[in-house]
């Protein structure tokens, strides 16, 4: 049985915190009689918390400007733009400095120019980020066991069993802080849906605790959009039926969200809107698919250029799907032409594979018989159903039964 401090310690160090001796004692949570000595010691009756803080999500605030910052700290406090240079480039993050203009991840970076054209814009260096990003992940690993990554930048922790959660995550900040001189916002919650929000509540260095319930309370009034899951295509359908903050999806009929969204997604949607989830931590993410895609510098017409382009981004995928002993069965390609407009096409072969002779072929053949109409915005490849290299065919058929429609 673990405690934290043993029940006659209570009431000699009475000078002790109040509010620290309440949460620890919840903290602890395989002793009953220790809230209960802080009760009497206190004079004041604890309420039991509904759910446990079982899930953290930590993530680094602006990850890659801040490894930018740690090489040039004669950028700190001015306004700093990580992006690509060509014309269609767009913005991979934005110092805090240059959100204050408006800028912000995933914005044309020509935008980002107007918007803040003092700012200094540096270009990507994702070697250099991934050196940072296992640097931090082993801090995390470290101290936790269960560990699912998301990006270089963030990752959800399993925090089961710990005796003080906060506490926890305070250590594993500092120590990252201190050893890397990245800061991280955190958010821990019975779920990864409420530790995912919380962590972006209070950015940056933001460190947010909350119940299932005061998730609900604290982001009634908010935008739908708010939640992961839900995206600005979505909460725009939901604004349509008067929807537009999360308190009112969460009354809202739910067969009537089913007839509008189909009856899972319409269930997925009031769920979401309550803070409510049961997706575990994972170690690791299964890799159903891998693909590669380009947006071109400028819109491009000329066939051989395409099929140049895209017999290229197949070598490099399936070398990628080689180095990591996955194969797949369905090969897709994806366009995007000069008005937006987007079109996949995808077949399936008998045997998985990635080689790339027989990827290039297929993605080749598929491009012909598509024959785009306009310019070419962007082309993209992808291999699905991805299983070990040399798996049976039955492995490799269920992994394809398991694609989302």
């Amino acid at each position: 049985m673990h405690v934290l401090w043993h029940i006659s310690d209570l009431n000699e160090n009475s000078h002790t915190n109040r509010d620290d001796i309440m949460r620890y004692a919840y903290d602890a949570r395989t002793d009953v009689r220790l809230a209960a000595a802080a009760s009497a010691t206190f004079g004041v009756v604890p309420t039991e918390p509904t759910e446990q803080l079982r899930v953290a999500h930590l993530d680094a605030d602006a990850f890659y400007v801040s490894v930018e910052l740690l090489r040039r700290p004669e950028l700190r406090g001015l306004p700093v733009v990580v992006a690509g240079s060509g014309p269609r480039a767009v913005v991979t993050t934005a110092s805090y400095e240059a959100r204050r203009f408006g800028v912000f991840s995933a914005m044309p970076a020509a935008r980002a120019r107007r918007l803040c054209p003092q700012a200094v814009f540096l270009p990507p260096d994702f070697a250099v980020y991934r050196e940072h990003s296992a640097r931090m992940m082993g801090i995390v690993r470290r101290h936790v066991e269960r560990v699912e990554s998301i990006g270089l930048d963030e990752a959800y922790l399993d925090l089961e069993g710990f005796h003080s959660p906060r506490a926890a995550m305070r250590r594993i900040v500092a120590e990252i802080r201190s050893e890397t001189g990245l800061v991280c916002s955190v958010g821990i919650g019975p779920n990864k849906l409420v530790a995912k929000v919380a962590s972006d509540a209070e950015k940056p260095a933001g460190f947010v605790v909350l119940t299932r319930e005061h998730a609900c309370e604290r982001f009634a009034h908010a935008s739908p959009g708010l939640v992961p899951g839900i995206g600005p295509k979505t909460a725009a359908k939901l604004a349509d039926m008067g929807l537009t903050t999360l308190r009112a999806l969460a009354l809202a009929s739910e067969r009537e969200l089913m007839e509008r969204f189909g009856s899972n997604h319409g269930r997925d949607l009031v769920r979401r809107a309550r803070f409510e989830s049961d997706g575990a931590v994972s170690q690791e993410r299964k890799v159903v698919s891998e693909s590669r895609e380009r947006t071109f510098d400028y819109d491009v017409a000329e066939t051989a250029t395409l099929e140049a382009e895209l017999e290229s981004m197949s070598e490099k995928l399936c070398a990628s799907l080689a180095a990591h002993r996955r194969a797949g069965r369905t090969i897709a390609i994806k366009v995007r032409l000069d008005d937006f407009s987007t079109v996949t096409r995808a077949r399936t072969i008998e045997a998985p594979t990635c080689d790339a002779r027989v990827v290039g072929a297929v993605a080749l053949a598929l491009l012909r018989e598509y024959a785009p109409p306009r310019p070419v915005r962007l082309l993209g490849v992808r291999v699905a159903g991805l299983v070990a290299e040399g798996a049976d065919s039955a492995e490799a058929q269920a992994a394809q039964m398991a694609l989302p429609l």
